[in-house]
């Protein structure tokens, strides 16, 4: 099996890198200097150039915030860059796994969000996630797109690591309690994009192509995670001291763009075809903080 492996160097990239190597895959991880995703055509040819048996794409352009004044940017990389390389991949008659977000609905559910419920992004990353999502289905029908939410690992920036280092020099931390999702570790991420990779390998009739959600089980606020990480972290070795943790609303920390009031994922969908449940979020915390004491740093 030949891969390649776009966004290897951030959170999923990393795991799956890491994964597929162990099952003997041939891995084409192609570096921002290889393929930029700022330069649709360089995507293109990338994908023209490797002829590999599928195109996995865990780039993106990932700054909530900075978005909003880098829409042009952000375009180019969530949107324009993927039908680049759904087109490639059409002509070269090969599957694409793509990873997008929670950030295509606008938080107003009081239920978990499934596959075919409306979208409503509500900021210019969450815009060009699901323009990306749209691309990719127009210019590849043989596509597997799988929407994450508070995706965390030892290897990026992501929550979990901002806390660790907020610890570093804090004894005390505010954190939002109103906005409710489920945080996915990384690594469970890979394991299903490699799973999917299994099932195309076998099945030369797949037909199941399309959207779906892929998040660890739970729901739970930015206040509870952060809480959960302390406990977590000063058991695996990473923190040697409590923290405490402070429960504020969202108006109390305002952001240049809104975020999901609940953007839980439901994955019932995805269980139901692997015939494999999600694990819970708190098992892969327990790995992460595993991996960040055998680090020595949380940095």
């Amino acid at each position: 099996m030949r891969v390649i492996l776009f966004g290897s160097s951030g959170q999923v990239g990393t795991e799956c890198k890491k994964l597929f190597s162990l099952k003997g895959w041939d891995v084409i991880a192609l570096s921002r200097a290889e393929a930029d995703f700022t330069v649709p055509s360089e995507v293109y040819n990338a994908v023209k150039h490797h002829q590999a048996d599928i195109v996995v794409n865990a780039c993106a352009y990932t700054a909530v915030d900075k978005a909003e004044t880098e829409p042009e940017l952000a375009s180019l990389i969530n949107t324009q860059s993927v039908a680049s390389m759904g087109k490639a991949c059409t002509e070269l008659n090969i599957p694409t796994i793509h990873i997008s977000t929670d950030y295509v609905f606008n938080g107003q559910s009081t239920h978990p969000y499934k596959e075919d419920d409306l979208v409503g992004p509500m900021g210019v990353y969450g815009q060009t996630k699901y323009a990306g999502e749209q691309s990719l289905q127009e210019h590849n029908t043989q596509h597997i797109i799988l929407r994450t939410s508070w995706v965390f690992s030892a290897q990026g920036n992501n929550f979990v690591k901002t806390m660790f280092r907020l610890a570093q020099s804090r004894d005390e931390i505010s954190v939002v309690s109103d906005q409710i999702g489920c945080p996915t570790y990384a690594g469970d991420i890979a394991a299903v994009i490699a799973i999917f990779i299994e099932k195309l390998q076998r099945e030369k009739d797949f037909d199941q192509w399309g959207v779906y959600h892929c998040s660890n089980s739970g729901e739970l606020s930015w206040f509870d995670f952060a809480q959960s990480i302390f406990v977590e972290g000063v058991k695996a070795g990473v923190l040697n001291k409590s923290m405490l943790v402070k429960a504020i609303t969202t108006s109390q920390y305002p952001t240049p763009t809104a975020r999901p009031a609940y953007s839980v994922l439901n994955s019932k969908k995805l269980e139901t075809l692997l015939n494999k449940p999600m694990p819970d979020w708190q098992l892969g915390l327990s790995e992460v903080c595993k991996a960040l004491a055998l680090l020595g740093s949380s940095k």
